[in-house]
């Protein structure tokens, strides 16, 4: 089973350069999740400022005393929560490899929980 799902993988990323032109950017969407740990950071603060499609930086976090395998979200150097512990296996894995990825904000609302506020994807660059 791990083969075929290499071999899947390997398919995809060949086929999405093959139809990329030369010198074209290619963003494979890696995940969608909520932010977790908002109510603790910035994002009330910034919220007026912040909008969907805004540029995130995930920042890695391998000393994180609760999570190993952390990883902060900022916006504009502002830390604003983290990619929830159920969903950051990859996306660390990934950041740890060296693999190219972005994340951006996909969408805001006014909620009382704050695990429904912001919401963003992750991208992989090929």
């Amino acid at each position: 089973m791990r083969f075929l799902r290499c071999s899947t993988l390997t398919l995809l990323w060949l086929s999405l350069c093959w139809h990329a032109g030369a010198g074209e950017t290619v963003r494979v969407l890696v995940q969608s999740s909520p932010l977790a740990g908002s109510q603790y950071y910035a994002v009330a603060e910034l919220w007026s400022q912040i909008k969907p499609g805004d540029r995130l930086t995930l920042v890695r976090e391998p000393d994180n005393r609760h999570d190993r395998k952390a990883i902060r979200v900022e916006w504009n150097g502002r830390p604003l929560g983290y990619v929830p512990r159920a969903e950051n296996r990859a996306v660390a894995q990934a950041i740890d490899a060296g693999e190219k990825l972005e994340a951006r904000v996909s969408r805001m609302r006014e909620d009382p929980n704050p695990w429904r506020r912001v919401e963003f994807e992750v991208f992989l660059v090929l």
